[in-house]
């Protein structure tokens, strides 16, 4: 089986010189901004024989016909139109009682699929074990569907994981506070998703331009502006809009990711390298398999007898090294220019950078995936 290795060569190229700068809302979070995982365990049921087979999802069935009053034993629901699934949801820091939430469906038995299902209502609990939403009866979105015959099916996508839009309601609202109360004074906090010293330095000098000394840059990826005093609760809002609307020039790292599984090489827009020559070969064998046939061609002769002899072609090409002497290099294009100048394959690219590490001249820091 040949091994098939896809380059995707990605070159991160920065238009910093240009002018060109990213708003301060896109390149960082506030603090307190956060979500609160849920999680239920439900039952999904009306599935067309493709559900569990498994005990678990029928004791569960038990136990929610035995709330409304129903008695039923277990060899009673033998049917594999159910099935047990963890159910999961993402509270929002904002979303209030009665506001709807996507859920997910994940089935953790033996069934096939989820196709034409309906959840029942389901609890969906915190970390802390307080219930904050209740799932709706809904039908499942798989995306995707399945059909068979006796003998094949055809799947499209996968079965057992679902999705519900505005699947659940809140009950319970979990209000993030983003307001942070230091020595009497009021301040919300920005932190850097790429930490850096010079963005954040940056971030920092634009905002006291609109609010002189009102920001603290506390490490590379936090920065705390205080709130001015003559603004109510009803304004903070609007001053957080404003100053996350600036522009700041972000600075980014000299950084080359190698993903050796996939072949996928990013370079960030600083890496450069010094001074130095790379030679790049190959070494192409190939092998050739045929079959000939001997036939035995003395006159007037019974002795020889017609035979299939196996013959083998061997070829082995090996073109000449190069030895490209490359200068330091200043932009990532003129790295990417030398680089493809030699022909290098994806397998090749990657021996390069490591050897480039080792040998000390790539300016820039490689990570391996």
């Amino acid at each position: 089986m040949k091994s098939r290795l896809i380059l995707v060569f990605v070159i991160l190229v920065s238009l910093a010189d240009a002018g060109r700068c990213s708003r301060i809302k896109d390149i960082v979070d506030i603090g307190g901004f956060r979500g609160n995982p849920l999680h239920g365990t439900g039952l999904v049921v009306g599935l067309a024989g493709t559900g569990d087979s498994t005990p678990p999802s029928r004791r569960l069935l038990m136990n929610i016909l035995r709330d409304s009053g129903l008695v039923f034993s277990q060899s009673d629901l033998t049917s594999s139109n159910i099935a047990i699934v963890r159910v999961t949801a993402q509270l929002g820091p904002f979303d209030r009682e009665g506001s709807l939430i996507d859920i997910d469906v994940s089935s953790i038995g033996d069934a096939k699929s989820l196709q034409g299902g309906l959840l029942l209502p389901t609890q969906l609990k915190g970390l802390d074990g307080q219930v904050y939403a209740v799932t709706t009866a809904a039908s499942i979105s798989l995306a995707g569907w399945t059909v068979s015959g006796d003998k094949a099916s055809i799947t499209k996508n996968h079965q057992a994981v679902g999705r519900i839009p505005d699947g659940a309601i809140v009950e319970k609202a979990e209000i993030a506070n983003y307001i942070e109360y230091i020595g009497g004074y009021r301040f919300v906090t920005l932190n850097l998703r790429n930490s850096d010293f010079s963005t954040a330095k940056r971030i920092g000098e634009v905002i006291n331009q609109s609010y002189p000394d009102s920001t603290l840059v506390v490490d590379p990826g936090t920065i705390k502006v205080k709130v001015p005093d003559e603004l109510n609760g009803a304004d903070i809002v609007g001053f957080v809009d404003g100053i996350t609307k600036h522009e700041v020039q972000v600075d980014t790292p000299a950084v080359v990711v190698v993903n050796e599984r996939t072949g996928t090489i990013v370079v960030g827009e600083k890496v450069g390298i010094s001074s130095v020559a790379i030679s790049q070969g190959s070494l192409v064998v190939k092998i050739k398999e045929t079959a000939t046939v001997s036939q035995p061609m003395a006159p007037f002769s019974d002795a020889g007898t017609t035979e299939v002899v196996p013959e083998t072609m061997i070829g082995v090409q090996e073109p000449e090294g190069y030895l490209i002497p490359v200068p330091q290099m200043v932009t990532v294009s003129e790295l990417a220019n030398t680089l493809n100048a030699i022909g290098a394959t994806p397998r090749d690219l990657i021996a390069i950078f490591n050897a480039l590490k080792k040998a000390g001249a790539l300016q820039a820091k490689l990570e391996i995936m």
